[in-house]
C-alpha cells in the first residue's frame, strides 16, 4: 500500500472513529499508527471530540484525579464570530472530555486584555463552561495568583511570573483560536501561553518576542494542543476586527509545535501563504527541540464529521 492509498484508508478509519463518539479508540489495530496531527471538519463540538479521539482520545493525556489547566483565548470582549476568542463550544467540549476522563480539578484560565467580566460574557465561554461545571472559568488578573519561576534552558527570558495553578497542574491543554498577530505573525498554541504570565509586555519590550515565546514554553509547553480553526482571523489580530474565514476545522496534536506549524501552513495570513520555517518562533521552537515543523514528514489525517 503506497502512502497516498494508506492516507485515504486511514481517513476512512477516522470517519468511523468520529462517528463512534467518546470511548472509541483509534489505534485498536496495532498496525494502524495514530496520526501526529488530526484535522476534523464539522460543527465545533463534534470536530473537537473527533480530532482528540483520532490522536488517541483524552485519556491519553488526562488521568483520573489529575489537575488540568485549559488555556483558551478569551481575553477580548467580542462575540464568537469575530474569531478573537476560542469558540465557546470548543472550550466546552474539551472541558467535558476532561471531566469524562475523571480529572480531579479543571480550571479554564486566561489573563484578559480587555474588561475581564465582559470578555467572559461576550465570548460565550463562561456560559459554555458553566454548562459543565460552574465557577471554573477565570481571568486571573491580580499578582497574588502568580509566582516567580525560573525557566530551564532559556535563551533570553530566564524567569517570569507564572500562574500558580499552571505550575501546579499535571496537564496543560492549549485551545487557541487560529488568528493573526501583528508582532508574531500568528497567534496559536505556543503564542497563546502568554496569557498564563503576569506581565507579558516585557516579552515585547525586553526580549526578542519569538525567543521569549519559546523560552516560556520550555516551562509551560502544552501537553495537548487543540486549535480552533472553525473561524480564522487572518488579518488585524489578535483583537480584530479583521478578515475572518470559516474553514470549520479543529486541529489536535500531542505536539503543540506541529499543530501550530500545520495551522500556519493551512491558511492564508494577511493574504499570503506562510511556511512554518518563516514563522520565527516556530523555527526556534523546532531548533530547540520543543516539537516538529517538518509537517510533510508527519502523519496527518483529515476527515469530516
Amino acid at each position: 500500500m503506497d502512502r497516498r492509498t494508506y492516507l485515504k484508508w486511514q481517513g476512512a478509519m477516522l470517519l468511523t472513529v468520529a462517528a463512534g463518539g467518546p470511548g472509541v479508540v483509534f489505534a485498536q489495530n496495532e498496525s494502524i499508527k495514530t496520526p501526529d496531527i488530526a484535522v476534523a471538519k464539522g460543527s465545533p463540538a463534534a470536530a473537537t471530540r473527533a480530532a482528540i479521539n483520532a490522536i488517541g482520545g483524552i485519556k491519553r493525556f488526562v488521568k483520573p484525579g489529575q489537575k488540568v489547566v485549559i488555556k483558551p483565548n478569551m481575553s477580548f470582549a467580542q462575540s464568537p464570530e469575530t474569531a478573537a476568542n476560542t469558540h465557546p463550544l470548543v472550550v466546552r467540549e474539551v472541558l467535558a472530555l476532561c471531566k469524562e476522563a475523571g480529572a480531579g480539578r479543571v480550571r479554564v484560565l486566561d489573563h484578559s486584555l480587555q474588561n475581564p467580566e465582559q470578555a467572559l460574557i461576550k465570548s460565550g465561554i463562561r456560559d459554555a463552561c458553566d454548562g459543565i461545571e460552574k465557577g471554573i472559568c477565570h481571568h486571573l488578573m491580580e499578582e497574588s495568583f502568580y509566582t516567580q519561576a525560573s525557566i530551564p534552558k532559556a535563551a533570553e527570558m530566564k524567569s517570569n511570573m507564572f500562574m500558580k495553578d499552571v505550575l501546579s497542574a499535571d496537564v496543560i491543554i492549549a485551545i487557541p483560536v487560529a488568528k493573526s498577530h501583528g508582532s508574531a505573525g500568528c497567534s496559536l498554541s505556543l503564542k497563546g501561553q502568554m496569557g498564563l504570565i503576569y506581565d507579558r509586555r516585557i516579552m515585547h519590550s525586553r526580549y526578542n518576542l519569538a525567543t521569549a515565546i519559546v523560552d516560556m514554553n520550555m516551562l509551560i509547553k502544552p501537553h495537548l494542543a487543540v486549535i480552533d480553526a472553525t473561524r480564522v482571523l487572518t488579518t488585524n489580530g489578535p483583537g480584530g476586527p479583521g478578515k475572518v474565514i470559516t474553514p470549520g476545522e479543529v486541529i489536535a496534536s500531542a505536539d503543540a509545535v506541529a499543530a501550530d506549524a500545520f495551522a500556519v501552513s493551512a491558511y492564508e495570513w494577511y493574504g499570503q501563504k506562510v511556511t512554518p520555517e518563516k514563522t520565527e518562533y516556530l523555527r526556534i521552537a523546532h531548533e530547540r527541540g520543543l516539537g516538529r515543523i517538518d509537517i510533510n514528514n508527519l502523519q496527518i489525517s483529515r476527515f469530516v464529521v
